[in-house]
């Protein structure tokens, strides 16, 4: 039987922690039913009350920043603490802004993303 190299290798996680605690319901079932090396959660100064029963490792960063300071920000507190090639990165919380600074950030490390999703039907990459 053929599987998905993805089902073989165990990723990190990088999730966003953004405005909207209903937002946070899609990290908590990413973090509760996959399986990660490691996760690191990304989010302002309000999501440090956010919990779980996973280990995970909470980077804060001022999302008010304009786009390019938020960026680098990220990138410098991300810097050295992923060890794979590429990561599994959730986006499903957060705005464009946010969204493009983690995936500006991941990239000019360099590491590679795909995106995960829970869904219905489990953990997805798409």
């Amino acid at each position: 039987m053929h599987r998905n190299l993805l089902e073989v290798f165990i990723m990190e996680l990088v999730a966003l922690l953004s405005s909207g605690k209903g937002t946070w319901g899609q990290v908590s079932g990413l973090m509760k039913y996959g399986e990660w090396d490691k996760i690191l959660l990304i989010g302002g100064d309000f999501a440090k009350d956010f919990t779980s029963d996973k280990k995970f490792e909470f980077i804060k960063v001022d999302l008010d920043k304009k786009l390019a300071d938020l960026k680098k920000e990220v990138m410098e507190k991300l810097n050295g603490k992923i060890d794979d090639l590429e990561v599994a990165l959730s986006i499903a919380s957060g705005d464009g802004k946010e969204h493009m600074a983690i995936i500006s950030a991941l990239l000019s490390l360099p590491v590679g993303i795909r995106f995960v999703a829970l869904t219905k039907d489990g953990i997805i990459y798409i």
